[in-house]
């Protein structure tokens, strides 16, 4: 069987078994690619709202904040960043339900996407608020509340401190009604009222007002109204504790009448706004005038009374009473017939003393008769003591004597004692036969020697003399 072989024609079906070499695209750097995965990312999505718990939450020094967001199926990434953390108005912790308002974007270096978050609240209000239910049941069990540990409000404040915003409403509210009132001086304290580092600033300033000198005599602490979470910073443990342990009456206004935190049951006064704080800390001066003379009228009728009912009383006492003019006669004739009867009593006592003073006269001697009795008397003791004396010497030097052979006696006896201790104690020397060496003369350099004690004997040798 022939076959032909034709070249030069062509079979379409080979053709279309041929391969094809495919088109590529340009290859890119990783960090080309990065970006412009970036780019979709950010351009795909833009801002987004999402909700999920707070997991491996960690704050750095900076004041950035980085956590992931998880349901029970995922996580995404999430960091929030210095300026923002600072406005949330509450601490994010692990296992706290939040929805977080931000953009989608892309970390390049982990190939990680991540949320920037731009503001973020509790999911569930009533999960924040039962942590800050729980941390008030905590301090009313300590006693933090207790009305007894709180100072009362002064009468009449001479200087009053205000922690609040310098920026608000409140401040502005706050001097304009104790101005109309009662003026006193006013001390502002500026703090921040709400978001990160609120705390912390409110605390200083409570402290810081107590450790003044002179310290002012009230406190007050307000800010205007807002949501729970802007009303969050006041119901921090360290807050609470400052005002409880505050020695200057504190007084909170915060937020609107139905709003409540936690420094209101530690004040020493709550206040339903900031207005009614001013008038808590300082009376209103029309009524302290109309207090005033109410009080006088009734001091002056409580005088009135007092006065009438001793008038009275004295004009009743003396009714009864004889009249003075009839006390005063009888007084003079008893006083006449006294004066007379002492007059008489003395003119007889002194002629009886008279008398007696004669008689002692009489008897006693002359005084030559007394000078030449004691001279005799003095003559007699005069030779009886000199013959005493004589007598007194004489025993004096026999004693002395007596007792100057005792001594003599007693320190040759204590010699010998003292003697023979020396002996008793000094050793007994001897050379090697036994002969007892008396003097440092008789021994020579290097010779054996015996020392004899009461207790023993000591072999020696003669090393120096």
């Amino acid at each position: 069987m022939a076959v032909s072989d034709d070249s030069s024609g062509s079979d379409p079906r080979a053709a279309e078994q041929l391969p094809l070499t495919p088109t590529l695209p340009a290859p890119q750097t990783v960090t080309e690619l990065s970006l412009a995965i970036k780019r979709a990312v950010e351009g795909g999505f833009g801002r987004v709202r999402v909700k999920g718990e707070v997991s491996g939450f960690k704050a750095s020094s900076s004041g950035h904040l980085y956590f992931d967001l998880k349901d029970e199926d995922s996580a995404i990434t999430a960091c929030c960043w210095r300026p923002q953390a600072a406005k949330l108005g509450f601490k994010p912790e692990d296992g706290m339900e939040v929805i977080a308002t931000g953009r989608i974007t892309t970390y390049q270096k982990t190939s990680k996407y991540q949320i920037i978050i731009e503001s973020m609240e509790p999911a569930g209000i009533g999960q924040l608020l039962a942590k800050v239910e729980a941390l008030r049941v905590k301090l009313l069990g300590e006693g933090l509340f207790d009305a007894s540990r709180k100072p009362p409000l002064p009468f009449l404040p001479e200087t009053i401190g205000i922690i609040t915003s310098p920026t608000g409403a409140v401040l502005q509210d706050i001097r304009h009604r104790i101005g109309e009132r009662l003026p006193r001086s006013l001390i502002l304290w500026p703090v921040l009222v709400q978001g990160d580092g609120a705390a912390a600033q409110i605390v200083a300033a409570i402290q810081g007002f107590n450790r003044m000198v002179p310290r002012p005599s009230v406190l007050i602490v307000a800010r205007g109204g807002g949501s729970a979470i802007d009303l969050m910073a006041f119901n921090e443990e360290a807050v609470v504790r400052a005002a409880a342990a505050s020695a200057i009456p504190l007084i909170s206004a915060i937020g609107h009448e139905t709003d409540t935190t936690l420094i209101d049951y530690a004040a020493a006064k709550r206040a339903p706004t900031p207005t009614a704080a001013a008038e808590f800390a300082v009376p209103e001066r029309a009524e302290l005038r109309r207090r005033l003379h109410h009080n006088h009228s009734r001091l002056s009728k409580a005088m009135e009374a007092v006065t009438d009912n001793y008038r009275l009383r004295l004009l009743a006492m003396t009714r009864g009473m004889a009249r003075p003019q009839n006390l005063l006669d009888g007084t003079r004739r008893g006083l006449d017939d006294w004066s007379e009867r002492l007059e008489r009593a003395m003119v007889n006592r002194l002629k009886t003393h008279s008398h007696q003073l004669e008689i002692l006269g009489n008897r006693m001697p002359s005084p030559q008769q007394q000078w030449l009795a004691a001279r005799t008397r003095l003559d007699h003791l005069a030779a009886a003591g000199d013959r005493a004396m004589l007598v007194y010497r004489d025993k004096v030097v026999t004693a002395i004597r007596h007792q100057g052979e005792k001594v003599a006696n007693l320190a040759a006896r204590l010699e010998q004692a003292n003697l023979a201790i020396r002996l008793r104690l000094r050793p007994q020397v001897t050379d090697r036969d036994g002969r007892e060496i008396l003097t440092a003369a008789a021994v020579t350099i290097g010779q054996a020697i015996a020392l004899n004690f009461n207790d023993g004997t000591v072999q020696a040798e003669v090393i120096g003399k």
